[in-house]
């Protein structure tokens, strides 16, 4: 009887904008908003704390009715992927044989990682069991792959790579230099088959001036790149790609 007696106490009405909210999110629960789940997220965007928009798991047509719930009209957003800043992995020479807990953070209170470059992807896979849709496994290469169609771009990855070689970028944005060295080339060149030395060649061939370079390391201008090729091409060392 007293349990039955606190419940009617106790209870609480749902608000039905909230539910109503609630129901067009995804229910991963990532994190990726800021919230500690879709719950915690809905409620925020009912009370107008947050957009309509700020998760980026939901679909356009979802965004579009979360919108509608809170009385806000919703453009749609160009999708965003994650992308791996490292083409090293196997390709990139180990100072010693790790063997202990697969885990990236882990792994790098030895020494920093196992890895030449201190720089470059370890490969102990802490994006992949982060990732809350499956969207990241690891290659045969030792470095994450990201299956576009299931990367939402909720930037878990992003957090969680101790790295920060993961980060975010636009389908159209397709042309991207897939090194995160800021090494000397001399040293680069030692250690790693595809990383970036600074050579400066992809900045000369550049047609649309998109390209600079900073630390060694050659950086694209995403409102200049036209996405015409020409650096891929001339890169001598492969480290830079047109992503699909």
């Amino acid at each position: 009887m007293m349990l039955i007696w606190a419940s009617k106490k106790f209870h609480v009405e749902a608000d039905p904008k909230v539910e109503a909210i609630l129901a067009f999110l995804p229910g991963a629960n990532c994190g990726a908003c800021g919230c500690a789940g879709c719950a915690a997220c809905a409620e925020r965007i009912a009370k107008g704390e947050l957009p309509p928009d700020v998760c980026t798991s939901a679909s356009f047509s979802c965004v579009k009715n979360i919108g509608e719930c809170v009385g806000v009209c919703v453009e749609e957003k160009e999708k965003e992927v994650a992308v791996v800043l490292c083409n090293g992995g196997v390709n990139c020479l180990s100072r010693f044989e790790y063997d202990g807990v697969e885990d990236c953070k882990a792994a790098m209170l030895i020494a920093e990682g196992e890895k030449a470059c201190s720089y470059g992807c370890i490969g102990h896979g802490s994006c992949v069991r982060a990732c809350p849709f499956g969207a990241i496994t690891i290659g045969e290469n030792r470095l994450p792959v990201i299956d576009e169609n299931k990367c939402k771009g909720c930037g878990v990855c992003v957090s969680v790579c101790p790295k920060g070689i993961l980060t975010l970028r636009k389908i159209s944005q397709k042309v991207r230099v897939l090194c995160f060295s800021k090494d000397k080339g001399k040293y680069v060149k030692e250690i790693c088959k595809f990383g970036c030395m600074g050579c400066g060649i992809c900045v000369k061939a550049c047609p649309s001036n998109a390209i600079t370079l900073k630390d060694n390391l050659a950086l694209i201008d995403q409102e200049k790149c036209t996405g015409c090729g020409v650096c891929v091409e001339k890169c001598p060392r492969n480290a830079i790609g047109i992503l699909g």
